[in-house]
Protein backbone atom coordinates (compact mmCIF):
# COMPACT_ATOMS: atom_id res chain seq x y z
CA UNK A 1 0.00 0.00 0.00
CA UNK A 2 1.21 3.45 -0.48
CA UNK A 3 2.36 5.68 2.08
CA UNK A 4 0.10 8.46 3.08
CA UNK A 5 -0.44 11.66 1.61
CA UNK A 6 -0.16 13.30 4.92
CA UNK A 7 3.67 12.07 5.39
CA UNK A 8 6.66 14.48 4.34
CA UNK A 9 7.56 15.45 0.69
CA UNK A 10 9.12 12.23 -0.05
CA UNK A 11 6.36 9.98 1.02
CA UNK A 12 3.83 12.48 -0.69
CA UNK A 13 5.81 11.97 -3.68
CA UNK A 14 6.09 8.69 -4.07
CA UNK A 15 2.42 8.33 -3.29
CA UNK A 16 0.76 10.39 -5.77
CA UNK A 17 3.07 8.98 -8.40
CA UNK A 18 2.08 4.80 -7.25
CA UNK A 19 -1.77 6.50 -7.85
CA UNK A 20 -0.68 7.14 -11.08
CA UNK A 21 1.73 4.42 -12.17
CA UNK A 22 -1.00 2.01 -10.84
CA UNK A 23 -3.92 3.88 -13.08
CA UNK A 24 -5.69 4.70 -9.96
CA UNK A 25 -6.99 8.19 -10.91
CA UNK A 26 -10.99 8.73 -9.78
CA UNK A 27 -10.09 12.46 -9.63
CA UNK A 28 -9.22 12.49 -12.79
CA UNK A 29 -12.34 12.94 -15.48
CA UNK A 30 -10.08 12.22 -18.45
CA UNK A 31 -10.85 15.96 -19.97
CA UNK A 32 -10.89 19.33 -18.50
CA UNK A 33 -13.77 20.01 -15.76
CA UNK A 34 -17.24 21.19 -16.90
CA UNK A 35 -17.31 24.25 -14.70
CA UNK A 36 -13.38 25.41 -15.80
CA UNK A 37 -14.74 24.86 -19.47
CA UNK A 38 -17.45 27.66 -18.50
CA UNK A 39 -14.43 29.85 -17.35
CA UNK A 40 -12.53 29.30 -20.93
CA UNK A 41 -15.40 30.01 -22.93
CA UNK A 42 -15.31 33.56 -21.49
CA UNK A 43 -11.33 33.73 -21.91
CA UNK A 44 -11.77 32.87 -25.35
CA UNK A 45 -14.98 34.72 -25.71
CA UNK A 46 -13.23 38.01 -24.20
CA UNK A 47 -9.52 37.37 -25.88
CA UNK A 48 -8.01 37.41 -22.65
CA UNK A 49 -4.42 36.09 -22.28
CA UNK A 50 -1.59 36.07 -19.57
CA UNK A 51 0.17 33.77 -17.96
CA UNK A 52 -1.22 30.96 -16.17
CA UNK A 53 0.73 28.74 -13.40
CA UNK A 54 -1.36 25.21 -13.07
CA UNK A 55 -0.23 23.75 -9.54
CA UNK A 56 -0.67 20.16 -8.96
CA UNK A 57 -1.43 19.85 -12.91
CA UNK A 58 -1.41 15.97 -13.16
CA UNK A 59 -2.14 14.80 -16.50
CA UNK A 60 -3.06 18.39 -17.86
CA UNK A 61 -6.54 18.59 -19.00
CA UNK A 62 -7.18 21.82 -17.22
CA UNK A 63 -3.86 23.10 -18.28
CA UNK A 64 -4.75 22.12 -21.97
CA UNK A 65 -8.17 23.69 -21.70
CA UNK A 66 -6.61 27.48 -20.49
CA UNK A 67 -3.77 27.05 -23.29
CA UNK A 68 -6.14 25.92 -26.10
CA UNK A 69 -8.63 29.37 -24.85
CA UNK A 70 -4.85 31.93 -25.73
CA UNK A 71 -3.05 31.77 -21.89
CA UNK A 72 0.70 30.71 -21.84
CA UNK A 73 0.56 27.75 -19.45
CA UNK A 74 3.21 26.25 -17.22
CA UNK A 75 2.28 23.44 -15.82
CA UNK A 76 3.86 22.04 -12.06
CA UNK A 77 3.19 18.18 -10.26
CA UNK A 78 5.55 15.77 -8.45
CA UNK A 79 4.42 12.94 -9.81
CA UNK A 80 7.11 11.97 -12.70
CA UNK A 81 4.12 9.67 -14.30
CA UNK A 82 1.47 12.49 -14.48
CA UNK A 83 4.27 14.84 -15.96
CA UNK A 84 5.05 12.29 -18.45
CA UNK A 85 1.69 11.85 -19.55
CA UNK A 86 0.47 15.32 -19.49
CA UNK A 87 3.60 16.32 -21.69
CA UNK A 88 2.39 13.77 -23.79
CA UNK A 89 -1.14 14.85 -24.53
CA UNK A 90 -0.01 18.55 -24.74
CA UNK A 91 1.91 17.13 -27.62
CA UNK A 92 -0.86 15.22 -29.13
CA UNK A 93 -3.09 18.51 -29.16
CA UNK A 94 0.04 20.76 -30.65
CA UNK A 95 -0.57 22.91 -27.63
CA UNK A 96 2.67 24.54 -26.01
CA UNK A 97 1.79 23.63 -22.54
CA UNK A 98 5.38 23.68 -20.47
CA UNK A 99 5.47 20.94 -17.31
CA UNK A 100 8.24 21.23 -14.72
CA UNK A 101 8.32 17.67 -12.51
CA UNK A 102 8.49 19.57 -9.06
CA UNK A 103 6.98 19.24 -5.79
CA UNK A 104 5.84 23.35 -5.77
CA UNK A 105 6.58 23.82 -2.31
CA UNK A 106 9.79 23.69 -3.66
CA UNK A 107 9.34 26.28 -6.40
CA UNK A 108 12.48 29.25 -5.80
CA UNK A 109 12.73 33.02 -5.86
CA UNK A 110 12.53 33.30 -9.62
CA UNK A 111 9.00 32.06 -9.77
CA UNK A 112 7.51 35.13 -7.98
CA UNK A 113 5.11 37.34 -9.18
CA UNK A 114 5.57 35.52 -13.05
CA UNK A 115 1.79 34.63 -13.05
CA UNK A 116 -1.14 36.30 -14.34
CA UNK A 117 -3.57 33.55 -12.98
CA UNK A 118 -3.04 30.48 -10.71
CA UNK A 119 -5.10 27.47 -11.63
CA UNK A 120 -6.57 25.30 -8.45
CA UNK A 121 -8.26 22.44 -9.55
CA UNK A 122 -7.60 19.03 -7.06
CA UNK A 123 -4.39 19.83 -6.11
CA UNK A 124 -5.62 22.33 -2.70
CA UNK A 125 -7.82 19.38 -1.65
CA UNK A 126 -4.86 16.64 -2.02
CA UNK A 127 -2.41 18.24 0.11
CA UNK A 128 -2.43 17.36 3.45
CA UNK A 129 -4.85 19.96 5.32
CA UNK A 130 -1.68 21.22 7.49
CA UNK A 131 -0.13 22.48 3.94
CA UNK A 132 -3.01 24.40 3.38
CA UNK A 133 -1.72 28.42 4.68
CA UNK A 134 1.85 27.06 2.90
CA UNK A 135 -0.24 26.64 -0.14
CA UNK A 136 -2.00 30.14 0.09
CA UNK A 137 1.24 31.62 0.54
CA UNK A 138 2.44 30.34 -2.83
CA UNK A 139 -0.31 31.62 -4.44
CA UNK A 140 0.24 34.89 -3.45
CA UNK A 141 3.62 35.37 -4.34
CA UNK A 142 3.38 33.62 -7.76
CA UNK A 143 0.74 35.62 -8.52
CA UNK A 144 1.75 39.15 -9.83
CA UNK A 145 -0.19 42.44 -8.47
CA UNK A 146 -3.72 42.11 -9.61
CA UNK A 147 -3.07 38.57 -10.85
CA UNK A 148 -6.06 36.28 -9.87
CA UNK A 149 -6.59 32.40 -8.19
CA UNK A 150 -9.34 30.79 -10.36
CA UNK A 151 -10.29 27.81 -8.18
CA UNK A 152 -12.80 25.07 -8.35
CA UNK A 153 -13.02 23.83 -5.23
CA UNK A 154 -14.11 20.28 -3.10
CA UNK A 155 -16.32 21.93 -0.18
CA UNK A 156 -17.73 18.53 0.77
CA UNK A 157 -18.35 18.01 4.55
CA UNK A 158 -16.89 14.13 4.29
CA UNK A 159 -14.22 13.22 7.09
CA UNK A 160 -10.70 12.03 5.41
CA UNK A 161 -9.53 12.24 2.42
CA UNK A 162 -8.21 12.96 -0.15
CA UNK A 163 -9.68 14.69 -1.63
CA UNK A 164 -10.08 16.47 1.87
CA UNK A 165 -13.33 19.09 1.81
CA UNK A 166 -13.19 22.29 3.04
CA UNK A 167 -15.98 24.50 3.98
CA UNK A 168 -16.69 28.08 2.23
CA UNK A 169 -15.88 30.24 5.62
CA UNK A 170 -12.45 28.19 5.71
CA UNK A 171 -11.78 28.94 2.40
CA UNK A 172 -12.66 32.77 3.10
CA UNK A 173 -10.28 32.73 6.33
CA UNK A 174 -7.45 30.71 4.60
CA UNK A 175 -7.01 33.26 1.47
CA UNK A 176 -8.23 36.23 2.83
CA UNK A 177 -6.29 37.97 3.72
CA UNK A 178 -3.50 38.04 1.87
CA UNK A 179 -6.10 38.08 -1.38
CA UNK A 180 -8.83 40.06 -1.98
CA UNK A 181 -12.26 37.62 -2.30
CA UNK A 182 -14.04 38.61 -6.02
CA UNK A 183 -16.46 35.59 -5.59
CA UNK A 184 -16.95 32.15 -4.18
CA UNK A 185 -19.86 30.17 -5.42
CA UNK A 186 -21.62 27.16 -5.96
CA UNK A 187 -20.33 25.25 -9.26
CA UNK A 188 -23.31 24.82 -11.44
CA UNK A 189 -21.92 22.72 -13.93
CA UNK A 190 -20.59 19.49 -11.82
CA UNK A 191 -20.30 16.48 -12.74
CA UNK A 192 -23.67 14.46 -11.11
CA UNK A 193 -21.09 12.64 -8.84
CA UNK A 194 -19.90 16.48 -7.60
CA UNK A 195 -23.11 18.49 -7.81
CA UNK A 196 -23.88 20.44 -4.22
CA UNK A 197 -20.07 19.83 -3.62
CA UNK A 198 -18.03 21.79 -5.80
CA UNK A 199 -17.41 26.34 -5.58
CA UNK A 200 -15.91 28.21 -8.31
CA UNK A 201 -13.62 30.98 -6.31
CA UNK A 202 -12.03 34.19 -7.45
CA UNK A 203 -9.49 35.78 -5.37
CA UNK A 204 -6.92 38.50 -6.48
CA UNK A 205 -3.59 40.03 -5.27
Amino acid sequence: MAPSPQGDANDAARYWEQRYQAGSQPWDLGQPAPPLRAIAQEFRAQKITGTMAVLGCGRGHDALLFAAAGLTVTGFDFAATAVHQARSLAQQHQLPVTYHHQDIFTLDATWNQTFDYVLEHTCFCAIAPHQRPDYVALVHRLLRPGGRVIGLFFTHSRSGGPPYGCSVAELKALFCPPLHLISLEPAIHSILSRQGEEHVGYFQR
